[in-house]
């Protein structure tokens, strides 16, 4: 071979190298001065707090559709905006309107390959924060002051506005759904009605990743949870990690209080990205000043390795659904635990709509399965999720209860022996 042929097979050979599914990785880089401009823009005065059903919150959903527009992302349906109305339980007993008109933001990438383009990977952060509302707010002195959410969450949606961007320059075989929810703080709102209502088939959707608060990296710590919800996750995210030299704090389990949760409980691979809690969380401190955009883009450089090793692979995830420890106490004084998932979305039916159950969990033990509707525990009607409560805490860890849930047209009677809180 003469120098000229090598010359050629060097060059063709560089090529190929540059097209295959990991190609370009680094070519392009997170930008931190956008992802600060982003989290300014959505954490300004201006809008209020995005509180869901208010016009702060409208004018962040189209904002954020005019951005995935000039990135040259498609609509997937008639327009960016995927309507619903955000039914919150927890507004209601607090005597406030609880039926608020909003909007997730959908934007799609078409993948490359013929053969994978139908499988999809759904790249999400919620976009609402509190607003001006005490509701959820652990400043309750400071009143009616915005509560602006620079890291919660501003920042997620930046990341996945970035994410977005760097993406669409060098796409994935696999096509990509990017998805700013409302209504995560009153519930999981958004999320909840995505799952209900998506436009891709969700026995599509290989992976969700999810963004809440990335905008405080310390000490390079970044919590991962649902590392253990896909068989395979554990060693892309070492993979992935290899030259971040990020401090990886991984959780097995995919739930958690975001929106990551309305996906695990379909049964679908997850990783919630998160930097920690800190003392301006759902505070009116929570300000773009305090947002390290830096360390940011480091979060948001680690997950777009990620997505591409996850693209990279013919075979799909191996979905892992796991047992998880009982949480903690959600009322003083309470510690029984059933283990059923409320769907927070569903406050039109009555009784209360399950989304999910915890795998060896009282519920699950009992027979209880996503999607029952719970209408009767103890004797007591259950119509909506304070009365449910009510007749759960009003019993002891260890005491046999009959619930009668409607599954389709059955209506079930089911045995549970109550389980115990951390």
């Amino acid at each position: 071979m003469n120098n000229t042929q090598s010359a050629t097979a060097l060059l063709a050979l560089l090529t190929a190298c540059a097209t295959g599914p990991l190609a370009r990785e680094g070519a392009q880089t997170p930008d931190s001065m956008r992802v600060r401009s982003d989290i300014e823009y959505l954490a300004s005065e201006a809008l209020q707090g995005r509180a869901t059903g208010t016009p702060g919150n409208d004018s962040a959903t189209a904002w954020a559709a005019r951005r995935y527009a000039a990135l040259g992302l498609r609509p997937i349906l008639p327009t960016f905006l995927q309507p619903f109305i955000a039914r919150s339980a927890m507004l209601a007993h607090n005597g406030v309107a609880a039926e608020l008109p909003s909007n997730n933001v959908l934007a799609y990438l078409p993948g490359t390959s013929a053969a994978l383009r139908n499988q999809v990977i759904v790249i999400g952060a919620h976009i609402d924060h509190l607003g001006r509302s005490t509701a959820g707010a652990l400043d309750p002195d400071a009143k009616d002051a915005i509560r602006n959410g620079a890291d919660d969450n501003a920042s997620g949606t930046a990341a996945v506005l970035e994410l977005a961007r760097l993406l669409k320059a060098n796409p994935l075989r696999r096509s990509v759904l990017f998805v700013n929810f409302t209504g995560e703080e009153l519930g999981l709102l958004g999320s909840q009605y995505f799952v209900e209502h998506s436009p891709v088939p969700l026995d599509s959707v290989d992976v969700m990743l999810n963004f809440d608060m990335v905008g405080r990296l310390r000490a390079d710590k970044v919590i991962v949870y649902g590392v253990a919800s896909a068989r395979e996750l554990s060693e892309v995210l070492d993979s992935a990690n290899a030259t971040a030299g990020l401090d990886l704090r991984r959780v097995g389990d995919g739930f958690g209080p975001s929106d990551q949760s309305s996906f695990v409980a379909k049964n679908i691979p997850v990783l919630h990205f998160f930097t920690d809690l800190h003392d301006d969380y759902h505070r009116a401190t929570d300000d773009a000043e305090k947002i390290n955009a830096a360390g940011e883009t480091r979060v948001i450089a680690l997950a777009e390795r990620v997505v591409r090793r996850i693209d990279a692979r013919d075979a799909r995830l191996t979905f892992v659904r796991l047992p998880a420890p009982a949480p903690v106490a959600a009322r003083t004084g309470s510690n029984v635990y059933l283990g059923s998932i409320p769907d927070m979305a569903s406050g039109d039916i009555k009784g209360l709509k399950l989304t999910g159950v915890r795998a060896g969990s009282p519920a699950d033990s009992a027979g209880i399965k996503a999607g029952d509707i719970v209408v009767e525990l103890g004797g007591k009607p259950v119509v909506d999720l304070q009365s449910y409560s009510d007749a759960l805490y009003a019993y002891k860890p260890g005491d046999v209860v009959e619930i009668v849930v409607l599954r389709g047209t059955e209506r079930l009677k089911l045995s549970v022996k109550l389980g115990q809180r951390s």
